[in-house]
This record gives structure tokens, sequence and C-alpha cells, in this order.
């Protein structure tokens, strides 16, 4: 800040004058002044008045006299006096001071202002500043210790987790400071405000400091004197006053301000550290260290006796705040000048004079050369020489608000006037040309001012005292627009657009009021559209959420709402704090005629209104309002009609109309209905109204329930429920045969009105005698008024607890009976003797009517009888017995809880003795009532096997037994026809002391109990302690013995006695766990209390194809591998067992770091170690020795061998040639994963810790025999083999024990009699025995016979193939030479055969003979090699061809055909079948055995049996792919499973889908199963099906951004549903990791592009998001750019191009690229000037890219 003070010099020869002799110096030079400016006037009138006259004055010499008479030393030298006027003239313009006050131009960063706090914000403060300025003191400016908690508070965020850390409290603005407290402010910065400005203009935003350290920054020590006034912040609250910072440079200088120096609008003790105040100095210590402060108005601002500064040591003590004495040396209509102390000039402007605001003639008011007073408000940093301004208006010299005067009352003005006020009637009472109009608002004590700026709406040139519309006493009409507290001005606008607009300000709002504005703003977020902005005023503009654009859910908003467009909106919240305004567009909200809720105190019952839905919970919704007002809707008032889950019926902004049904002004609660209101009508409110509780009424039956009875009050039509409680006063029989006679339509009378609920518009009534009785009596309790103390009353049990009764009686009033209060022989019963709805009598004895609670009594009622308080109870029962057991007993009366007496045995049950008490009365014990010891129980298994039928034993009453849910009850509970008493026969309930029953309450953890199972489970057993008791075992803790436990039924039978420990007791939820294994064993299992050896039990609960897993207990869960599972590996099959079972398990290995278990249920671990071990455990390497014979499972499957498991960590390696002694076509599909195999070990390397072995039989076998081959074969050698193959020309064989050696046997080498159809008489696999005719050693052919004439033993062979002879059938095809001679013989010569496959003459494993395609009319056409033929024409082909061979070789229906087909020849060629691929079942059977693992031979091999319309075959073929494809051929497996998937969507049923889908996901990666099904239901048309199967995928899923694009897409393309594929991005993002976000949201914004749902405006809009925070990404600008060049748009592309180009930080690298790209599009799309263009830039961008050669060429350097 530029400091105000003179040269030191000058200041310095100032001060050394006397003060007097200063004074007379201006005085004089005042006066002449003054006498110079009265002369200029009367020369100026004279020049006025000549010029009215016309003619030129004659006597200006009388003039000049006149003149002269002023400056009379002008007579004396002309000379003199002329250059004495000349001096005098230039000393007035020099000493002349120009005055002007505080503007936007003028206060800078430095200067220094008195300011006045007009808003308190949450994070600043406002302060009203001279001139109609505001300033603004962020939270950070206050002061230095305010700075320090706002550290604090930051600090303590980021150790929030810290439970430890006291958190310090928030700070309240307004608890620091007060509207209207008057402050110094440092202006800090002054910038531009350009988002709070409306127009193009923008604000000036202005930033001050109050921190002493800035507002005080030119004081210093010497400048503190008296009188002087400086900011000063609370450095802590003392007892006697606050001690204050001052900010200056020396520490040791502090304040003190005495308590009583604060004033009267502060509490010391409210005063925090950290405040600030404007303070004067009103002394200072004898050392100096000490300031004395003063902050109370009333002493230091009293206009009467108003303190100022008197002495200054330099001009750094004239601040703002500091009051002063001035000597006026100008008076000008625009203000005052003066100087204070002749050191510094001041000035006072149009306002601050009062020139302006009062409209009086400064002149008349001051005098030049007078001293008036005056307090400094600014200082004007830029100002030379420097000066300061200063006010002289009353509130400010005071310190106070300006007040306003209404009816003789001081006033805050904008109470008399608030803002938005339009007056009708404004007069000009001063015109300040180029500035504005003061103005008269007909307000005593404040004025206006209206800016020139405000006066029209157009501009306005000059103003006029004298002329225009707006001279002075001129009367208008205009709008209060604001007011300034420091000017003490209302602002005023007289512009007819203002005058016209309905709101000025948000607070001008009324929340509920319907207004007009226009669509300013389309918000569009990553969801799509979130809201429009309306603006309704200059100034002011609300939001429209996205909810509330429009009752129905808008697809493509951003179509229906364009910028610019009127709308009609309603006002549903304002918050004028954060400027902030919520607007709807619904319009059911908008057109709505109800009255808006606003505040709770104005909303009744019955009132009604539309709300909006914000919230779905499962028991309701929450509705919104306007403002802040919501309620609760709850489900069961939501719809007439049941309603379970409210998010199915409605959805989150959804309008609805409610009544309200509850309000609590208060507590700001509010509960609604949806319900309609008229079916509950006024004429039913005033009904229910003048009901009253008691009241006797007669009712119509509607309705009836096993619950309650639904009746109409006949009379007023009202709705009302009698509970079944409350039809009768007997017991629960007595009441249930009441509610069966009751009929529908029935008139039931004199029921009794028991509670309204007003709420539910429902009314409760009651049918019980007593009650009825009491109503009629006037006795019974209506209202809490009717409570009295020692009144007998009557009323009902409505809850029962363990210490106390409550007693309910009408409108809802409840009483408290405490166990006290209960007679004594009621106590000791179950739940007190009593049973809810039972009516009682009893008398209060104490009422609190502040609580309006009341006890009651049962106690000395009537004559201490307390059983007649129980009301239509058990007593009075008094039914004969009929040859009673005990003679003692006569009546069910007799028979009291805990009675000793005799029963007879009926019949003896697994769980329960039925008896008789006699011939009228039953009775039942209960198993659990029959032994007191484990050692009276003689049969464990059938305890109750010791009594019999007849048998008379001694009995006690428990109580009774409810035979419909077998409950035990208590003795009071008398139900059903027949009585039912709950018995026991223990011998220690035969004493005369009575046991009470076993409750769970009193049954203990860690206590040992006998109990009797009740009912066996598949996992647990469910064991009774007592007839109220059960408990539950788990199935591995009943017994220590495994072996008992797999047949649980069998060895432990329902009502077989079992010892039994409780481990776990849940009252509450009345759960009880028991356990009956030994109290060591059945400690819980850890890890920790588990060692290597151990033997447990455990539970199998999942199996596979490779290992079991085993529970041990809750915690611990174990693998039991192939290795472990059997001595006998051949046995190890995890299918042997079942889910559920209960297994014995060995611990042999714990990874405790890990929390991992090795279990083994070999015999040997489990049972006995001396068992037989065929495959021992190998554990260590050391226990493999070469030549040793083991067997292990195949672990992996690779190119170069196995890998088979042998151990743990024991694996060994088989070379490929070490596999098998044979040759193996392909050997890896004779092994899979888990496959047993046997081997000898060939090498150990312990070293290296490698095994290798050997499968070869030569080498494990000593009698081992080579197989046979192609060289042993002599012509002539009988051979054993099996048919690999058959064709319809022969059969190949396949040599017993061979190396894979194999030859055709012709079809007429098969019998002495033709063989017609080779099919018919072998199939392949069968066994054969054939004669080898023929070797080929170079071809490595065989030619095999099976005619019985080739074999020595002829006849027996014969007698074998007899019948195979004769069915021998057709021939393929005939020679041309020797067709007669074939059919004579039967056969060919195998020499005449043309064309073998010479390929397969180079294997020795397929010695098939390739036969020439038969050439002709008929001839089958091959199948494509691509796959089977789906029209079945190969089929129809085939078979006519077969009906012409046999038509032409039986030669009996067209002889001619025959005789014309003679010439042509049919060859047969084997390997056609290869080539064409499968043509029936036995092709593909003989294909399988060679390739087990290729899905596709397996898929077709489906299709086949489906194009043969064998569906269930081709399931057959699927399951049988599935088994037989190795476990490691995944992919295989996989499109077995899709293929089954397609047969069941295309044929099945949803069951069949449903089945086939489940089982794959276990046995496939499911994310991929659920993505091949959707895709099939696509591909089939069943996109509902797909829809909701993706719903699925992406909720368990979500972390695989592939599922949100596919869902996505098909969302877009194929159910066209934009806004719910729109929708998913949000979701998506949520679920999925950060990392994810930017590519799927690219893949999203693509698919607007793409999709023909899509929107490419909506996708650019999402591209710019992600550039706008990823600028540099050019792989994001080319994927923007692809989509573009694809919409084809040329100006869309090009700007795609030069943004990029314009965007900073892109790498030279990148760039190139771009360019290059650029020009490629330009030479392809563009023409010869846009292509120079690009050049242009690109030279531009970097000259090196076009320096040498094209540009095209230099950019693909």
């Amino acid at each position: 800040m530029t400091r105000l003070h003179a040269p030191a010099i000058l200041l310095q020869k100032k001060l050394d004058l006397p003060k007097d002799n200063d004074q007379t110096m201006e005085t004089g030079k005042l006066r002449r002044r003054q006498k110079y400016r009265t002369k200029l006037q009367i020369e100026a009138t004279r020049d006025v008045l000549f010029e009215q006259q016309g003619t030129k004055s004659s006597g200006p010499e009388g003039v000049a006299e006149e003149g002269g008479a002023v400056l009379p030393t002008r007579k004396k030298s002309k000379s003199k006096g002329k250059g004495k006027k000349e001096s005098e003239h230039a000393e007035v313009e020099e000493d002349t001071v120009k005055i002007e006050g505080l503007s936007y131009k003028r206060i800078v960063p430095g200067s220094i202002v008195l300011g006045q706090v007009s808003k308190i914000n949450d994070h600043d403060i406002s302060l009203s500043l001279p001139n109609n300025i505001t300033g603004y003191v962020p939270i950070t400016s206050v002061s230095d210790k305010i700075t320090k908690r706002i550290e604090e508070l930051a600090a303590a965020e980021e150790l929030e987790d810290d439970e430890d850390q006291n958190s310090p409290e928030d700070i309240d603005l307004n608890e620091l400071f007060r509207v209207g407290q008057y402050l110094r402010a440092y202006v800090v910065s002054t910038s531009d405000d350009s988002s709070t400005s409306t127009g193009n203009k923008p604000k000036r935003r202005i930033e001050l400091s109050v921190r002493p350290q800035q507002s005080n920054n030119t004081l210093t020590l010497q400048n503190i004197i008296p009188n002087n006034m400086l900011m000063a912040s609370v450095v802590s609250v003392e007892d006697h006053g606050l001690i204050m910072d001052l900010g200056l440079n020396n520490p040791d200088v502090r304040g003190f301000m005495s308590s009583k120096e604060i004033g009267h609008e502060v509490e010391l003790s409210k005063v925090q550290e950290g405040a600030v105040f404007l303070c004067m100095v009103t002394g200072l210590s004898s050392n100096g260290k000490i300031v004395k402060l003063s902050a109370d108005t009333q002493k230091i601002a009293n206009t009467k006796k108003l303190s100022h500064l008197s002495e200054a040591p330099t001009v750094d003590a004239f601040l703002p705040g500091t009051a002063v004495e001035v000597l006026v040396t100008d008076i000008t209509p625009r203000g005052v000048a003066g100087k204070v102390m002749g050191m510094v000039d001041v000035t006072a402007d149009v306002v601050h004079s009062g020139a302006g605001p009062s409209g009086k003639d400064l002149e008349k008011r001051y005098k030049l050369g007078s001293k008036i007073r005056g307090r400094i408000i600014c200082t004007f940093p830029t100002a030379d020489p420097p000066k300061l301004g200063i006010s002289l208006l009353e509130h400010i010299m005071g310190l106070a608000p300006q007040k306003a005067f209404m009816n003789g009352e001081k006033r805050e003005p904008l109470e008399v006037m608030p803002l938005s006020t339009i007056v009708e009637e404004i007069t000009v009472h001063k015109v300040e040309s180029g500035h504005g109009l003061f103005v008269d608002l007909g307000i005593k004590g404040v004025s206006g001012f209206v800016h020139i700026s405000r006066i029209k709406d157009g501009k306005i040139e000059t103003l006029s005292e004298t002329t225009g519309p707006y001279k002075l006493g001129s009367v208008h009409r205009g709008r209060v627009i604001g007011y300034n507290s420091v000017d003490g001005l209302y602002l005023v606008s007289l512009e007819p657009s203002v005058l016209e607009q309905p709101f000025l300000q948000i607070e001008d709002l009324k929340i509920g009021e319907v207004v007009k504005g226009k669509v300013e703003k389309i918000v569009v977020n990553a969801a799509g559209v979130g809201g429009i902005l309306v603006n309704l005023a200059e100034g002011i503009t609300g939001l429209v959420p996205e909810s509330h654009l429009a009752d129905v859910q808008l697809l493509h908003p951003e179509k229906k709402f364009k910028e610019g467009m009127s709308v009609t909106t309603r006002v549903l919240s304002t918050d004028p704090g954060k400027r902030q305004i919520r607007l709807t567009l619904k319009k059911s909200l908008v057109n709505s005629e109800a009255d808006p809720f606003l505040d709770y105190k104005d909303i009744a019952v019955g009132m009604q209104s539309p709300g909006t839905i914000v919230n779905i919970i499962p028991t309701g919704a929450v509705v919104q309002f306007y403002g802040t007002i919501r309620a609760f809707l709850p489900v069961a008032e939501m719809s007439e009609a049941y309603i379970q889950d409210p998010s199915q019926h409605f959805r989150v902004g959804q309008v609805v109309n409610v009544h309200v049904l509850k309000v609590n002004a208060e507590a700001k609660k509010l509960v609604v209905s949806c319900k309609d209101p008229s079916v509950f009508g006024l004429a039913q409110q005033a009904a229910l109204k003048k009901l009253k509780i008691g009241e006797l009424v007669s009712a119509l039956v509607t309705e009836k329930s096993s619950d309650d009875i639904s009746v109409e009050i006949e009379g007023c039509g009202l709705r009302a429920l009698i509970p079944a409680g409350h039809v009768s006063d007997g017991s629960a029989s007595k009441t249930l045969s009441t509610l069966k006679k009751i009929r529908v339509g029935q008139t039931m009378k004199d029921l009794a009105v028991l509670e309204k609920l007003e709420s539910k518009q429902l009314v409760l009534l009651t049918n019980k005698p007593s009650l009825i009785k009491a109503s009629k009596e006037r006795t019974f309790l209506r209202s809490f008024e009717d409570v009295r103390e020692n009144k007998i009353v009557h009323g009902f049990v409505k809850n029962i607890t363990l210490t106390a009764v409550f007693v309910k009686f009408g409108g809802g009033l409840t009483g408290l009976l405490p166990q006290s209060k209960i007679p004594s022989d009621l106590v000791g019963l179950p739940e007190f003797g009593m049973h809810k709805f039972q009516p009682v009598e009893v008398k209060i004895i104490s009422v609190d009517k502040e609580q309006e609670k009341f006890v009651l009594s049962m106690v000395d009622i009537k004559d201490g009888q307390a059983s007649q308080a129980i009301v239509g109870g058990s007593a009075g029962n008094t039914e004969k017995l009929i040859n009673p057991i005990d003679d003692t007993i006569t009546s069910v009366d007799d028979l009291a809880l805990g009675k000793l007496t005799k029963a007879k045995v009926v019949s003896v049950k697994e769980t329960q003795i039925n008896v008789q008490l006699a011939d009228n009365l039953q009775g039942r014990i209960d198993v659990s009532q029959v032994f007191d010891t484990w050692e009276q129980i003689k049969d464990r298994k059938q305890p109750l096997r010791v009594f019999s039928p007849k048998q008379i034993i001694g009995v006690r009453i428990m109580g009774m037994h409810d035979a419909r849910n077998h409950r035990f009850l208590p003795i009071t509970h008398r139900v059903g026809k027949s009585l039912v008493f709950e018995l026991s026969a223990k011998p220690s309930d035969q004493d005369e002391t009575p046991q009470l029953p076993l409750t769970l309450d009193k049954v203990k953890v860690g206590s040992s109990w006998i109990a009797y199972i009740n009912n066996v489970a598949d996992t647990c057993l469910w064991v009774n302690l007592s007839p109220n008791v059960r408990g539950r075992i788990d199935s591995l803790n009943v017994s220590d013995d495994v072996s008992l436990l797999k047949d649980l039924e069998g060895n432990f039978p329902v009502g077989s006695a079992i010892r039994v420990r409780v481990t776990n007791v849940d009252v509450a939820n009345n759960k009880l766990d028991l356990s009956a294994r030994s109290e060591q064993t059945s400690k819980p299992l850890t890890l920790e209390t588990l060692s290597k050896g151990t033997v447990v039990p455990g539970k199998v609960v999942k199996i596979n194809e490779r290992q079991i897993l085993v529970r041990l207990s809750d915690a611990l869960l174990g693998p039991v591998n192939l290795l472990d599972m059997a001595d006998d590996f051949s046995q190890a099959d995890p299918q042997k067992f079942s889910q559920n079972d209960i297994v014995r398990v060995c611990v042999i290995d714990i990874d405790a770091p890990n929390k991992r278990l090795r279990l083994s249920t070999r015999p040997s671990r489990v049972m006995n170690s001396s068992l037989d071990v065929q495959d021992p455990e190998i554990s260590q390497l050391s226990q493999i020795k070469v030549n040793d014979i083991v067997r292990g499972f195949v672990k992996n499957v690779t190119d170069k061998g196995l890998f088979v498991n042998l151990g743990k960590n024991i694996t060994a390696y088989v070379r490929v040639s070490d596999l098998s002694d044979s040759y193996i076509k392909d050997w890896q599909s004779q092994f899979e994963v888990d496959q047993l195999v046997k081997g000898k070990i060939i090498a150990v390397d312990p070293l290296l810790n490698h095994i290798q072995m050997s499968l070869k039989s030569s080498i494990m076998d000593k009698d081992y025999k080579a197989p046979i081959t192609f060289n042993d074969l002599k012509a002539g050698q009988v051979v054993t083999g099996k048919i690999r193959k058959v064709e319809d020309f022969g059969v190949f064989i396949v040599v017993d024990n061979s190396m894979n050696v194999s030859g055709l046997c012709h079809q007429s080498e098969m019998a002495e009699k033709r063989v017609h159809d080779v099919r018919k008489l072998y199939d392949e696999g069968d066994a054969v025995k054939a004669i080898v005719l023929k070797l080929d050693s170079d071809k490595k052919r065989i030619n095999f016979g099976m005619k019985a004439s080739y074999f020595d033993d002829g006849a027996a062979e014969s007698e074998e193939d007899s019948d195979d002879d004769e069915m021998q059938g057709v021939k393929i095809g005939d020679d041309p030479k020797d067709d007669e001679d074939q059919c004579e013989d039967g056969g060919i010569d195998l020499d005449k055969v043309e064309s073998f496959d010479e390929d397969e003459d180079r294997h020795s494993d397929h010695s098939d003979i390739e036969m020439e395609d038969a050439e002709g009319d008929n001839a089958i056409p091959a199948l494509n090699t691509g796959g089977f033929d789906w029209n079945a024409q190969v089929l129809d082909q085939a078979r006519e061809a077969s009906d012409s061979d046999s038509g032409d070789a039986n030669g009996d229906e067209k002889p001619k055909k025959k005789k014309k087909r003679k010439s042509e020849i049919k060859i047969d060629r084997t390997g056609d079948l290869d080539a064409n691929g499968p043509q029936s079942i036995s092709d593909f059977e003989r294909l399988l055995l060679g390739q087990p693992d290729s899905s596709q031979l397996w898929i077709a091999y489906m299709a086949f049996q489906i194009q043969l319309s064998e569906l269930n075959k081709a399931r057959d073929v699927a399951e049988r792919a599935i088994k037989t494809i190795n476990i490691r051929e995944e992919t295989e497996k996989m499109n077995v499973w899709i293929a089954l998937l397609n047969l069941e969507c295309a044929y099945g049923s949803e069951e069949t889908v449903e089945e086939v889908f489940k089982r794959a996901c276990q046995f496939n990666d499911p994310q991929e199963i659920h993505e091949r099904l959707t895709s099939i239901y696509i591909q089939s048309g069943k996109h509902e099906k797909a829809d909701e199967l993706f719903q699925v995928l992406v909720k368990k899923f979500s972390q695989s951004p592939a599922v949100w694009n596919n869902y996505a897409h098909f969302l877009m393309n194929t159910l066209s549903a934009p806004d719910r594929a729109r929708a998913l991005l949000p979701r998506a993002i949520q679920s999925l990791p950060p990392h994810t976000h930017l590519n799927l949201t690219l893949k999203f914004a693509s698919l607007e592009f793409h999709s023909s749902s899509g929107s490419p405006e909506r996708g650019r809009t999402m591209f710019e998001g992600l550039l706008s925070t990823f600028p540099k990404r050019l792989d994001i600008w080319n994927q923007l750019l692809n989509l573009e060049i694809q919409q084809a748009d040329k100006d869309i592309i090009r700007g795609v191009f030069e943004r990029v180009v314009k965007t900073k930080g892109i790498k030279p690298k990148g760039a190139k690229a771009w360019f290059k790209r650029w020009s490629d599009w330009e030479e392809k799309d563009g023409d010869k000037k846009s292509q120079e263009k690009v050049r242009a830039k690109a030279e531009e961008w970097n000259p090196y890219f076009v320096e040498t050669e094209t540009f095209a060429t230099k950019l693909n350097l």
C-alpha cells in the first residue's frame, strides 16, 4: 500500500510551526480565495445579463469598480494589481483538491477502507463499502488464530480414523461477527468475477482482509496515540477482559480491552479467540507495552462528544475509522474538501458530505475556513499528493447503522422497505449530471439513489436539474434493488424492464410458485442429460434435475428441450446461501391446484398434495414435496391391494397424489397415504369423530378369517375389526367354537368400541361379555382421565413378560401389572397362568399423570380372592371324571399344577407314553420325563420298552399338551374338546416337592443332559431335553465312533437316549446346539489344535473328478486327493462318496501359514496301519528306487510325454518313446489327467529331484511277448482279430496282439455263398478268425479270407457260421468282363481290383483298400468335407443307389436295365469314405476311435442324429462326448457343451435348457457359459431370455468390462433401447476398477456412433468429457477421428484435425503422425486449397516437417 505522508523535511517543518500560526495562514488564504470566487461570480452574472439585452455594456468600469470594491488593491497599482490577481488565481488553482469518492477504479490492492458487515456466509463475510461497493473477507483472512484453527481442522480430517484424536470444533463465522459491525479492511485483490455476472460485463470481486497485520500495516508504535482507531484480534479471553493482537512488528506490544469496554452488544463469555474488533486507543501503559482499547461505540463514537484525533506524529496515524477535525478548504455541489492538521488533504464526496442524500446546499451548511468533524473511510494510494476520504454522515460518525423512521420508531431500512419493493411515487430531490439521481422514497431518514444506468432501459445522454423528465421535483415509479448500509442509501431502478420482472433475487421466489423462464443450457454428464438450466430473470437461473424433466422418463431429453425455449416451471426449493434454485417441469406438479406443502405447521391431517418419490425402501417410500418437506409413505398405504415389493410398482421420480394421515410439526415428521380418500369421505370422518370409546354398536359381518372378523358398523358405514381374541371371554377352544358359529352377513349386536385408529380409518370392537358389561356400567376405561387410584376396572391381557403383565383397556390405554401384584398361586405358573386376550379384573394402585402411566394389582380385589380376578380362565371346570385311576380326584378341577396322581398306560410310543387319568381324561408322558439318570435307562435305543399297556404308574401334573402343534402349555391353557395333560413319571418328581418344567433359559453352556432323539435329518439329529426344550446335534458331533455316523437313522433311531453336552444357547432365537462326543474330542478343531496323524471325522461337502473336500469343523476344510483316497489306487474313485457322508480322515499335512490341510482316507491311515497296502504312500524321493514298479495318476499330458503323480510333490516323467511297445497313432488321446497308470522306474536323480518312468510292458512283464508285425505273417497263416471297419465291399480286420497290423477281407472272401449286405453280417468290434490269403510286402497290404473252406476245421466253423452265411447279401459293383462268373462264384479276384490307395500303403497301421469311384447315372455324390450335409439329400441318394443295386443283383423286375448295365463297372474305393466324411453311425464310431477328443467330430455326430430326428440319441452322444473327451481339453469340452445348449434351445424345453446350463456352469467357466447362452438366445430370437440372462451376468460378473459392453451392444442394436444401455455406464463405473473406466467409456461413446439407436451428438459429448481430462491422448483423438470419418461430415472432421494441432503439449512424433493422417485424408476427400492449408499448418507447427522434399514424403520420415 502507498503510505499517505508528506515528505519528511516538509513534515518536520510543519510540525515545528506553532499550531495557531498555521491556522492563521490557512484562514487568510481561504479569505482571499472566497473574495476571488465572489468576483468571478459577479462578472459571470454581468456577462449573462448583457447577452440577454443584446447590447454591449457601456459601463464596464462600473462593474470593474464593483469588482474593485471586492479587490481594492487594483486602485493602487494597475500593474501590481494585475500581477497580484494573476498570482492569486494561480494559487487557487494550485491548492484546489479534486473531490472524488471511492469507486472500482480507485480502489486498488493496498487500499484501506472502512466497511460494515452486511452478510455472514459459511466461508466468508460480505462488507458494505462506501459508494455502493461490496467486498468479501474470506475465513482465512480474519486473524492468525482463526487460520491456525482452520489448519487444525484440516489436520483432524486427515487423522479422523484415530479414535483418540480430539477433533477441534468447527468455525462458525456467525459467532465471530455480527451484521452491522464496523471493520477496517485491507484490499488484497480486485479481479473480474465472471462466474457471478449475468451480462457481458463481468463484476468486480474485491477480496479484503481484516487481519491486524494488514489493516494496521502503516502503524508504528509512535503512531499509537489516544483516540486513534485500530484493528485488533483476540489472543485470549480472560476473566476481566481480552488480550488483543495489534499486528505490529513489535510482538511485545499487546492490547488489552476491559470487559466494560467491549460494548453492550457483545458478551464476554461468547467472545472467541481470533475474533476481531475495530477499537479506539484510550491510553498506554507506563512502559508503552500495553495499549488500552475500547470497542464500545457509545463511548468512542458519541456524536455529541466525539473523540477525535487531536495530534499525529506522522500522517501514518490517519487510517480509516479514525475521527478527525477537518479545516474546510473547498465547498462544491459535489462535496467538501479540507485539510487535517495541515498535513493531509481529505475529501467528502457528494454522498458522504450529505449533499446527495439530504439534498441540502453544502455552502449553507458549511463555511470555508470552518472546522468540522468527520471520520476517515478510505485511502487513495494512487493519489498524488496523498489524500483521504472522509464521511460527514451521522451514522458513520457514530459507527452505528442507519435507521429509518416509521410511525415515530427507528427501524432497520430493509424492514421498512424490503428489497424488490415497487414504490409508486419517487421524487427527485437532487440531480448529479453524469452520475445519477438522489430521490426521496417517502421514508424518513433514508434516501435513495438511482444510478444513471438504472434510469431507463436505453442509454440516457444527459441529466438536468431544470429540464427533462428527470428534473428536480419530478415523480417516477421505481423499484428498490439494493441497500448500502455504509452510504445509508436505497439503490433504486426506474427501468421498466426491472419493474416488469417478477423478482430480482432468489429471496423473491416463493417455493411452490409457478414461474416462466427460458432454457439456458442443457446439462450433460457421463450418464447423459443430467438436467437443464432455466433462466427465470436477469441473474437468476434454476436447475431442473433429470428426474423432474417430465412425468415420464424421457429417452431423448435433448430433443424436447432446446436452448432459448420458453417453459413453465414450478419452484421446488431455494437456497439463497448457495444461490441454488430447484425447479420442476412435471405437468402433474406444475398444473396442480392443490395447496403446496411448505411448512409442517400448516399441514393438517386429510390435506392432499402431489409429491415426488425420492427413495424406495422395503417398508415404503420417501415422498418429497416443496422445500425441505418430506413424508413417509408406508407400503400398506401405497395401494388398496397388497404390495410386497414397492420397487416393483413405484419408481424414483414418480409423482404420487397423497393425503396426510399423520403430522408431527415439532419432530418434522409426516405420514401420507396413496389410498383413495373418497372411500373414507367426510360423512365417515364425522362419524368416526362422533364415535366414542366404550359405545355399544351393532355391526354387519362382511368377512371372516381365522385371525379376525371384518364388520361394518350400522348407521355410519364405518369399517371395523373384531380380533379373534375378542370374540368371547372363554378359553381358546371356546373362542374357536364361537368364531365358527359366526357367519358372513350376520348382524352382531351389543359390540363395544375398543379403540379408534384414525390414521388407518379403522375401529376395533370387542365381543367380550366382561368388557361389554363394564361398558354398560361405565366402569370401562376410555381415556386417561378415567384412570383413578383404587378403582377396580376390567381389561384384557396385552402381553406377558418374565416380570410383569401388561393389561390393555379402551382407547389404547395400557397398565402395568407387576409380578409382585400377581397372586402367589399364579406366580409359579408358566406365564403366570394367563394368556393373551384373557380378560382380567384389576385394581389401579398408582397413577403417574405426567407420563400417563399407571400400575395395577390383582391382590385384595374382592375379599382376598385372587382367583376371581381371572375372568373366563381355567377355573370353574367341574366336569366329573369317569372311573378315575386315582380315587382321590373326582373332577378336572382337582388336577392342579404339581399334583401327584396315578395313570394307566394306554400305549407306548417311541417318544411318549399315552396314559389315562380317567376314562374321559387323557394324558401323555414325554420320554424326557421318565428317567432321572443315565443308569436308569436299560435299553438306550428303546428307553420306553420297560413300560407296557394297562400298567399303573405314578405321575405328576406338569401342564397341558397342545396336540395341534405339539407344544407344551401351562395348565391354564386348556384347549380342544378333550383335555390332554402333560405328565411326568420321573422318580424325582414323585416327591412332595414339585419340580418346575425345564426351560431354555435354564440351560447353560457346558452342562450335560440326557437327550432323546425326536427326528433324524440328513445333517443333524433333533433331540428333546424336556417337552418344551429342543436342541440340535450336528452329524459330526453325534458320536466319537465315526462308523456309527454312516447310518444315523439305524444307529440312532427316534426315541433313543443319548448323553449330550451343551455347546451353544441362543434364548432370543430359541436355538440350542449340543454335542454327544467326549469332552476332549468335541473341542473346536483349529489349525493349532490339529497335529499330523490325527484321525478325526469329517463331512464330505464337495466332490469333483480328482478329489473330495471334507469339512472338519466350521473353520476347517481340507481335500482328499486321489493318492490319499485308498491303499489300492484302482479303488480311488471320488464318485463312491456322496455329499454329506461322514468319513474318518487322517491329517497328513498341515500348512499353517497358508491355512491348508491335506487329508487321507486310506484304511491303513484311519483304521489299522498293519493292513495290506498295494500302493504305498510316497512322500520322499528316497523311497523311489530304480526298477521299482509303481502306480500313479497322470498329472499332466504334454507334447513331450506324461507327468505322473506318485506322491506328495513326487512326480515322474514318462517320455513318448516309453509309453508303449506298440505304435500309437494319437498317443495323447489314450491318456488323460487323473488316469491310473503303472510303470517301472528307470532313472532317479536325487540332486535334480527327477524321476524317469516307463510304461512299456516289455520292461515290466517278464513273460512279455512282442506284438505281431507284418513280417511275422505268412500266407496261409490263421489269425484272430477284430473288425475295425465295415464297408459295403468288405471289412477291415486288425490282427490281435499285433502292431496294429490290419488288412481287408473282401466281400467275396467272406463266405462260400454271396454276401448281399456286409453290414447285416458284421459290426465294428466283432471278433473274427481269418486266414492270410496274400501279402504285398511292397505296399504292406494283407488280404484275408474267412470262407469256411479255408480252414482245416471247416466243419466246426461251418456250424458256428452257418447262420451268418445265410444272411450274406448285396454286391457293390460288377466286373465288366466277368459279371456272369461273379454271379456264379459269389466273388471276384482281388488281383483285378484297381486303384489301391497309395497313401495308405506307406502306413502299417491302416491296410484299407481304396476303390475307384463307380461312375454311372446313379452314382452317390461325396459329402462335403467341411461338415455334415443338413439337407439329407445324400441319404436319399444313398437309398436310391442301394435300391438300384439290389434290383440289378436280383435281376427279376427290370432285366433290360440289368442287361444294359452289364457293360458298366463300379469299382470299390475305400478311401472315398475318408475323403467324403462319415455317412453312417458306423463311420462316426470308427472315426471317434481314432479321434476321441475331437469336438468337431462329436458335434457332427450330434447333427447327424438330429437329421434323423433322434434327439435323445443326439443328447446321448453329447453326454458321451463330455465323459470321453480328455479333461485337459477344456476347449473341446466347452464346444460340446455349447452344442448341447444349442440343441436344447432349439428342440428342448425351458427346464432342459436350465438343467444343461447349470451343469455347464459347474464344469466350465461360468462367465463364458453365460455369454455363450446369451448369444444362443439372441441368434434364436429369444431376446427376453437374453435380456434376463444379461441382467444376471452384470450382477455376477460385474468386474468384467466385456460383460457391460456386450450388454450395451445388445440393448442398443438388438432391443433398440438406448436409454437402458446408457444407464449401464454409471453402474459399470461404480462396479469396475478405476483403470478400466476410460476404455469402457470410449466403447460406450463409440456405440453411440455405430448403433442405429445411438446419438452421435451424445457420443461427441462423451468424447469431449474425456478429452477435457486427457487432452494430449492422441489415441482418444484417433478414435474420435475414425468415428467422425465414418459419419462423413467434412467440417467436423477438419475441426477434429485442427483442434489437435492447437492442443499444447503434443510431442513432435505424435504431431507428425497426425499431420500425415490429415494430409492423406485431404488428398482423398479434400481439394488443393485444403491440402495447402494442411501444409501451412504443419510448417507453422514445425518448419522441419516441410523443409525438403514433398510434405507427405517428409512426414513419412
